[in-house]
């Protein structure tokens, strides 16, 4: 059995009592009320989640596991994956254990290449990343155990199986979608002397000069691992798992939603804002410059992306690690060095609309610059490395959520007349 396994045994049942006891002595304790404009409103700001892994307040931003995110960018995302299931940061022999079983599940199926091979050459790399996950639902061992019979008490245990075989893989079939798709040539062999992000890096191609790239990956992966379970794919994910789908159905379903134009898009259209800013003035503006063009996009009824947040009221702390970083790693870029300057200006001139409740950056403003320093310029592709940290937090949470015996998902839906009726 792996230290993860080992220490989850432990810890579950303790876990499970203790929110057994929470709905035994207090289960009728009202957390939130809904209005009808919640109800039309994508149900925003309702509490009627439960999530174990991450919260974000909007005062503090994201937290793991009560560790605020900023405190976790030196951390690698097997740690992170670990802290998401365990409550704790692993040592470093727990560390290489969960690095060994992963390099041990990293084979990805031959047949895998095959579908994608046969797909259209012009697919979109979210398509095709989605698609092998969900090619390979016949190697589930939950279904497979669950057909067999298996107690309900194991559910997470099959779950966890699912989830570190589906995570080992993702490195490759994300990196080999890039190659395919764009037309890079061969895929590049996994490496496992080396770690998951650092295969990552490896397997794209485009070289590390000084270890920077890899560095950068470990830091965006951490980054996006988990965003609690309100988001879309998260909830998707959640949603489809608690119907007993298997973990490639249900991070299928999540990756889905990812691919939305309103939750993964965000970083490429930063980006794309950013360059666009570059090109118009033949470099970085001045901050006069750059004062007159926001209140320009502003009165043309645009936004400026990346700056608001449906959460956040300050600004993502997720953006400041990764301001942080290229200010130390890659200060002539500059792309990025624009990034840094509608930092200084932007928030400045948002705040003088009346109707903008966040002025300030969220994490999408900020990490598409770094992506492109390293030759990673192909937007269309942005998605599937957001796909790629994403799915830690959602498959921890589906591992949480079977070990809770968390039953299945089934809110009451009302119609507009009910609700005429409720408010005369």
């Amino acid at each position: 059995m792996s230290a993860l396994k080992d220490k989850l045994v432990a810890d579950f049942p303790k876990f499970r009592d203790e929110i057994a006891a929470l709905v035994k002595e207090h289960g009728d304790v009202k957390i939130s009320e809904v209005t009808i404009s919640q109800a039309y409103g994508g149900m925003r700001g309702v509490n009627g989640l439960v999530c174990d892994t991450s919260e974000v307040p909007p005062d503090k931003g994201l937290i793991i596991r009560g560790i605020p995110i900023g405190d976790l960018t030196e951390k690698s995302p097997e740690e992170v994956f670990w802290l998401l299931l365990t409550g704790e940061l692993p040592t470093k022999a727990q560390v290489k254990d969960l690095s060994d079983d992963l390099n041990s599940r990293a084979k990805v199926p031959d047949y895998v290449w095959r579908v994608l091979e046969a797909m259209p050459k012009d697919s979109h790399p979210m398509a095709m990343f989605d698609t092998a996950i969900l090619v390979m639902e016949k190697e589930s061992k939950f279904r497979l155990n669950y057909d067999l019979g298996m107690k309900k008490s194991d559910y997470w245990v099959w779950t966890l199986e699912d989830a570190l075989d589906i995570i080992a893989k993702l490195p490759e079939i994300a990196a080999g979608v890039y190659r395919l798709r764009f037309g890079k040539g061969p895929r590049i062999p996994f490496d496992p002397s080396i770690d998951w992000s650092g295969n990552y890096v490896k397997m794209l191609g485009l070289g590390d000069p000084g270890g920077k790239f890899s560095e950068c990956m470990k830091l965006y992966l951490v980054l996006h691992s988990d965003h609690e379970s309100g988001n879309v794919s998260a909830h998707a994910t959640f949603c489809v798992n608690s119907a007993l789908s298997d973990l490639y159905y249900s991070l299928s379903a999540g990756l889905n939603g990812l691919a939305g134009p309103l939750h993964g898009l965000a970083n490429q259209e930063c980006l794309g804002w950013v360059l666009e800013t570059k090109k118009i003035f033949g470099g970085v503006p001045t901050e006069k410059q750059l004062h007159d063009f926001a209140w320009e996009t502003l009165n043309s009824g645009k936004v400026v992306p990346g700056y608001g947040h449906a959460v956040l009221r300050i600004t993502d702390p997720r953006f400041m690690a990764f301001l942080d970083w290229g200010k130390k790693n890659i200060p002539e870029d500059e792309t990025f060095q624009l990034v840094a300057r509608v930092f200084d200006v932007v928030p400045e001139v948002l705040k003088q609309v009346q109707k903008i409740k966040d002025p300030w950056p969220n994490v999408d403003a900020g990490s598409g610059a770094l992506l492109y320093h390293f030759g990673l310029t192909e937007f269309p592709y942005y998605t599937v490395l957001f796909s790629v940290s994403r799915a830690l937090g959602v498959c921890a949470q589906a591992v949480v959520a079977r070990a809770m015996g968390w039953p299945l998902e089934r809110p009451k839906s009302v119609t507009t007349k009910w609700l005429k009726g409720k408010a005369s």
